[in-house]
């Protein structure tokens, strides 16, 4: 059940990403909620979890994208990783 929760984290987060590619508009706040989602999610690399460091990204590219117009690539490859990350923990 955790896993799952932790997935839907994943998920939500990459229509954060998606949100920014499109032009979608979100709350600062939810953009935070994210970001400090993914900065807790990403400090289980400590225990060695190798993907979590896909996680510390995603939260340092989402705080950035705060102050600056970060490429367009970058938010891509965050989107798909997080999204591929959320649903394969439903499976």
């Amino acid at each position: 059940m955790l896993v799952k929760i932790l997935g839907a984290i994943d998920v939500v987060s990459a229509i954060a990403f998606l949100g920014m590619i499109f032009g979608i508009s979100y709350p600062l706040q939810f953009i935070l909620f994210c970001a400090g989602l993914l900065l807790l999610k990403g400090l289980f690399i400590i225990t060695g979890d190798v993907l979590s460091f896909i996680d510390l990204f995603a939260s340092l590219l989402l705080f950035v994208s705060l102050f600056l117009a970060l490429p367009i690539f970058l938010l891509w490859i965050c989107a798909f990783l997080l999204v591929a990350k959320g649903f394969v923990s439903f499976l």
